[in-house]
């Protein structure tokens, strides 16, 4: 049976896609707890970000999820609803901005696998929550899969110094198994790593002249350098 705590990936340097669209909508009333739980990063938030660590709620509920966020004991950047929710199969909930440092791993953890053993992983990571009881009986769906993918490659093409796919559990294996041995973390890998057409970017995207390719005779006067 599949480790857990073995779980992990990294990203290649070629691959990267472009630009990806991720179907997120806030948690209904969210904001209102960002304060009591999340942080200011001590990292850059882009170039600072290292890793995404994927994890399952041992709940049944989104609801159930976000109440402990609201009880400021745990924070996550996205969760993917179960299969009994009507969400489902439609949009993935954000949660936390990403911007700032989410409550998904506590801060003494760390593996000398993932940003050379550095701790403090909240504040160089982004956190995936996946809705699943971590029973035999509750497998993770498709979409479930497909979704956290799709998550993942919206982050690699956004954070340049993205590289770390990895399991809660390997970072905190005394205490934590999740996202469980049913989660198949070799079919994420996969799906991350195989180009996707339901990235979903539209073809007149590609219309626009890339930013490389600019002359400085049609470029704007630049001004307000920070």
């Amino acid at each position: 049976m599949p480790n857990p705590k073995t779980y992990q990936f990294n990203l290649p340097r070629t691959g990267r896609p472009s630009d990806v669209i991720l179907n997120e909508v806030w948690y209904p009333g969210i904001q209102a707890y960002w304060e009591q739980s999340t942080s200011s990063r001590i990292f850059d938030a882009i170039l600072g970000i290292k890793a995404i660590v994927i994890h399952a709620t041992a709940g049944s509920s989104s609801a159930g999820a976000v109440s402990v966020m609201r009880d400021g004991k745990a924070s996550f950047q996205w969760l993917v609803p179960d299969e009994d929710e009507p969400q489902h199969g439609q949009v993935i909930w954000a949660c936390a901005p990403e911007a700032r440092a989410a409550w998904h791993v506590r801060n003494a953890c760390s593996h000398r696998d993932v940003n050379d053993g550095a701790d403090k992983v909240n504040h160089w990571s982004l956190g995936i929550e996946v809705v699943n009881n971590q029973t035999v009986r509750d497998g993770f769906s498709e979409w479930q899969v497909q979704a956290t993918a799709q998550i993942v490659r919206y982050c690699w093409a956004k954070y340049p110094n993205l590289k770390h796919v990895v399991s809660h559990a390997k970072l905190d294996p005394t205490r934590r198994s999740d996202p469980g041995a049913e989660f198949p973390w070799a079919r994420l890998k996969k799906l991350v790593l195989t180009p996707q057409a339901e990235d979903g970017v539209p073809s007149i995207v590609m219309e626009a002249q890339p930013a490389s390719a600019i002359s400085a005779e049609t470029s704007p006067k630049g001004c307000c350098r920070g």
